[in-house]
């Protein structure tokens, strides 16, 4: 029912190949978009490279979102090969181990900036180079979870980021929106990826949210992809600012 085919796409947030930005780029792959990839630092690479060379991407390069230029770097080049951009998927978040096991209320000030940069002010700033890229319209998307909701045991830190997140992901939505630049939060249910192992009691949290769910089926990497390829897609044209949950109806559970 739609095709990707031409859209050019900038994956940010794959570790290995249970990231979700993994089962998001192999989606837009499927469907014909061409894909620029990044990796953290060199420590990263060895995993992510693989990946890379799978999804045949026209673009491998590094990105640490706290560094300015690098993504200034990365902009330039993908201005220069493609000339333009249409679609952002931004999967990155991060909060120092002992302010993420620690109550709210402890949590430091520089881990709480810290958490709000990396998770929040990276989307922003993403967007931002993205923008001018996307002359005729596009597509950024984030990942929340529903911890920025509700309160979710062990979730702690995370959750107020990820409720600032979602924020911002309404604001940019409607300031971007008459340029045709859509904005959308994807807010799958918990999934075992490298980032999520860092919080505690995450099997619990897994075994919870199967038995909770409507369909008593977690969402898997390919279940956000499939997802996110439609958001991209000329099809949700007119969708944006959304918080869209892929977690089998747990949301809905009381």
């Amino acid at each position: 029912m739609f095709s990707l085919s031409g859209k050019k796409a900038l994956i940010v947030g794959i570790a290995n190949s249970h990231s979700i930005a993994y089962g998001i780029a192999q989606a837009l792959r499927e469907q014909g978009a061409e894909l620029a990839v990044t990796y953290l630092n060199e420590k990263a690479r060895p995993f992510v490279e693989p990946l890379a060379q799978e999804l045949e991407a026209d673009i491998f390069a590094p990105l640490d979102v706290t560094d300015t230029a690098q993504i200034d770097t990365l902009f330039d080049q993908i201005e220069e090969l493609w000339g333009r951009l249409d679609i952002l998927i931004h999967a990155v978040a991060f909060c120092p181990m002992e302010d993420l096991h620690g109550r709210v209320t402890d949590c430091s000030r520089q881990g709480f900036r810290m958490a709000m940069d990396i998770s929040v002010g990276s989307f922003l700033h993403l967007t931002r180079e993205a923008e001018p890229l996307m002359a005729d319209g596009g597509a950024c998307m984030t990942i929340s979870y529903f911890g920025a909701e509700k309160v979710v045991e062990n979730y702690n830190v995370m959750g107020p980021v990820k409720a600032a997140l979602e924020s911002v992901t309404k604001y940019m939505a409607a300031e971007l929106g008459p340029k045709g630049i859509r904005v959308n939060a994807l807010s799958p249910g918990p999934l075992m990826t490298r980032a999520a192992s860092g919080i505690a009691h995450f099997d619990q949290l897994l075994d919870m949210a199967a038995e909770r769910a409507p369909t008593h089926q977690l969402a898997t990497i390919a279940d956000v992809g499939a997802y996110a390829a439609f958001l991209a897609s000329d099809s949700a044209k007119n969708v944006t600012g959304g918080v869209h949950y892929i977690d089998g109806g747990y949301h809905i559970v009381g």
